[in-house]
């Protein structure tokens, strides 16, 4: 099957080339898209072929998310903590890790089916997730993997590895991983922070990223409180305990936050092949400070920690704190924005090639060129533009509506799910 673009000005994601062209989409995993003259009439096209007419919109690479947490979908909107967390430490266990004990298969779904919507809905075709659910373990991988798989987004996933929850749960969650992984699944060996995270964990969790020949995706010194806890139980920082257990030698490995760093992390980091993912929105929301990332790191990448499934939102606040923290200018917030393609390339990832495409309907004031794309990108274009969503050549939304799976059926089921979350809350 080929989709073709009728008449659609097209921007080159890396170049920022604009040109109006006609474009032929083909159907199938990292195929890439090709230019042609016209679209074929009615008559000479095959009888699956499709047009979409694209006259006066834009069309360029679809979006990608570097570290998020669908788990929480089910939180929209749910009942306060009992008790009022005051602060990082107190957040974790009055909200998140009370939710995540709660959930069972059929909340993961709910929150895997909606929150892969969401993403489809913003132009986001690829998500790297980070999951918990420590009393429902086994299987939780394969049900997310399969909820994003029916609404059409690729992913790499993992479970967050944790001594929090006792050994049984440790044991679960290393099988779990271990099975995910070994059925040929694109993921990571997933850890939640240094300060849950015991020695034989640690390295059981670098042995089991070097066996399938994947990295560790982790929460690094999101707050003061992972410093302060890991110094006093292993005599080192977050980074160097990384460090000297293996981890930073894994180079799809994947620090999240990485807020509160000494000079010597950093430098470790910058000799370093590991990603960072920037998530200031989460870090503005939970008070634990802003990092200035153009000091120590280029390979960052932007995630949203659970907030949201909007990542033109996450590229707009991160540019906007980044004034203040380090004077970041159109195009580094946007290589920021499109690392997350880079990442999944140099790690030889399946399902965020070429024929993943998003167009936009964006009613610019101003014209459209190579030289102030940019200056759209910051100031103009966002997520009610996005009017279609092609991922690995499947139109998944058209005219702002998902092809793939009943909307409303799947948003009616999270809601039934959601009432069952907070009725164990």
């Amino acid at each position: 099957m080929t989709l073709y673009l009728k008449n659609a000005l097209f921007i080159d994601w890396q170049s920022l080339a604009v040109k109006q062209a006609n474009i032929a989409v083909e159907q199938s995993q990292d195929k890439e898209i090709s230019f042609v003259p016209a679209v074929p009439s009615s008559g000479d096209l095959a009888s699956d072929d499709r047009v979409l007419d694209c006259t006066g919109k834009l069309v360029t690479k679809s979006f990608g998310c570097g570290h998020h947490h669908i788990y929480s979908t089910l939180a929209r909107g749910m009942p306060a903590p009992r008790k009022i967390p005051a602060n990082f430490t107190q957040i974790l266990e009055y909200i998140w890790w009370h939710i995540d004990k709660r959930l069972d298969l059929e909340m993961i779904e709910a929150s895997a089916l909606a929150s892969a919507i969401f993403c489809a809905k913003n132009g986001v075709t690829f998500v790297i997730d980070h999951h918990a659910s420590p009393f429902a373990v086994k299987g939780s991988l394969d049900v997310i993997a399969k909820a994003f798989k029916r609404v059409g987004i690729g992913s790499m996933l993992c479970y967050e590895l944790s001594d929090r929850d006792g050994a049984e749960s440790v044991e679960q969650a290393l099988a779990e991983t271990d099975t995910f992984l070994g059925s040929g699944n694109q993921g990571h060996v997933g850890l939640h922070a240094s300060f849950t995270v015991g020695e034989q964990l640690l390295r059981r969790a670098v042995e089991l990223a070097q066996k399938h020949n994947t990295g560790v995706h982790v929460h690094v010194a999101e707050d003061l409180a992972d410093q302060k806890i890991t110094q006093e139980k292993y005599g080192k920082s977050v980074v160097q305990r990384y460090h000297d257990a293996g981890v930073l030698k894994l180079d799809k490995s994947i620090f999240a936050h990485c807020v509160h760093l000494s000079d010597t992390e950093k430098e470790l980091l910058r000799q370093s092949g590991v990603w960072l993912a920037q998530n200031v929105e989460s870090n503005q929301n939970n008070n634990v400070g802003i990092a200035g990332y153009n000091s120590f790191a280029s390979n960052v990448m932007l995630g949203t920690d659970g907030m949201h499934s909007d990542m033109l939102r996450s590229a707009k606040a991160a540019f906007l704190s980044g004034q203040a923290s380090e004077a970041i200018g159109f195009d580094g917030i946007y290589q920021r924005f499109r690392n997350v393609h880079h990442y999944l390339n140099a790690c030889g990832a399946h399902g965020d090639g070429d024929n993943n495409l998003v167009v936009l309907d964006y009613d610019s004031p101003t014209e459209v060129t190579s030289d102030n794309f940019l200056g759209h990108f910051v100031f103009g274009i966002d997520t009610r533009h996005v009017q279609s969503v092609i991922c690995q050549g499947n139109l998944i939304v058209k005219d702002r509506q998902v092809t793939t799976v009943d909307e409303k059926q799947v948003l009616a089921y999270s809601k039934k799910m959601g009432q069952k979350l907070w009725d164990k809350l």
